[in-house]
């Protein structure tokens, strides 16, 4: 495993033929790249962007993928992770984690990558260390280069004379969006906002999209009916503004006792040769030819 400089952070470089990845050292713990053999990062670099918060130090986003813990809230959602992160090398990955000071919350992020296979498995860990029981969800968010088109599916289920489908919908998403394509199976975001925008769901289809550049990226991960999610029982959201397009992922919300843990996989998949999907008919084709509903 060989230790390298991205973006202005040390980060190890992981390698199975098809993908590079590139997990973070000094901050974190982060994934700051995802390429398909040498060709482009689809990951968004963002090494200068950061928010700021009275009484606190500056959130830097850096780009990539993150572990937050969910719900969100100012205070605590937004604490810097610039410290060097714990390392544990695995037979096909890494292990890395850091525990906030403020929150006693040890973040865990374990980066398979299985060989010869465009694929990553990502493994969100939450474990509290604190000195009281905390109610949360890991929440795992990757950030993509704008310019592109997310799927968000949606769900299919014959519930008969019930609803099958639930949109969350934040105070600053306008529904009006010339960018958005509100379809009945999928959602297309054309990821070229000049305003904030967001949205969530239950996602029992298990998995998100976002195409850029001739390139898919998808996300799987588990979803389970008769567990709670926060955000109005979204699974899934997809958040963009003018700099990155984000989809995100969440676990159940869990009561962690002191000493308690949570976890929550992603599995990422990568598939080159797309055609951009222009309308609903695009998508699905794309689910067809790669099979995304297996």
């Amino acid at each position: 495993m060989t230790s390298v400089d991205f973006l202005g952070q040390r980060c190890l470089l992981l390698e199975n033929g098809p993908l590079r990845v590139l997990v973070t050292q000094s901050v974190g713990p982060r994934v700051l790249a995802l390429m398909v053999g040498g060709g482009e990062n689809l990951f968004a670099e963002l090494p200068a962007l950061g928010i700021e918060r009275p009484g606190q130090p500056t959130f830097h986003f850096y780009g990539g993928h993150r572990l937050w813990h969910a719900p969100e809230e100012p205070a605590r959602t937004y604490l810097p992770d610039d410290q060097a992160v714990e390392v544990e090398t695995l037979s096909d990955g890494v292990r890395v984690s850091q525990v906030e000071t403020l929150t006693g919350m040890r973040k865990t992020m374990e980066v398979r990558l299985p060989a010869g296979r465009p694929r990553v498995v990502v493994t969100h860990t939450l474990t509290n260390l604190g000195l009281w029981p905390v109610s949360c969800a890991p929440w795992a968010i990757t950030q993509l280069k704008v310019g592109g088109v997310a799927i968000l599916p949606q769900s299919q289920v014959d519930t008969d004379v019930l609803p099958n489908r639930a949109l969350a919908i934040w105070p600053y998403t306008d529904l009006n969006s010339p960018f958005v394509h509100w379809g009945n199976r999928y959602i297309l975001l054309e990821a070229r906002m000049p305003s904030p925008f967001k949205i969530g769901f239950p996602n029992p289809r298990g998995w998100l999209a976002y195409w850029w550049n001739r390139t898919l990226f998808v996300k799987r991960a588990p979803y389970d009916a008769r567990a709670y999610y926060c955000d109005f029982g979204s699974s899934s959201e997809c958040y963009c503004n003018e700099h990155f397009l984000e989809l995100e992922t969440l676990g159940p919300m869990r009561l962690l006792e002191r000493g308690a843990a949570t976890s929550h996989v992603e599995t990422w998949e990568v598939y080159p040769d797309a055609p951009q999907p222009g309308d609903e008919a695009a998508a699905e084709a794309l689910v067809q030819k790669f099979n995304l509903e297996e």
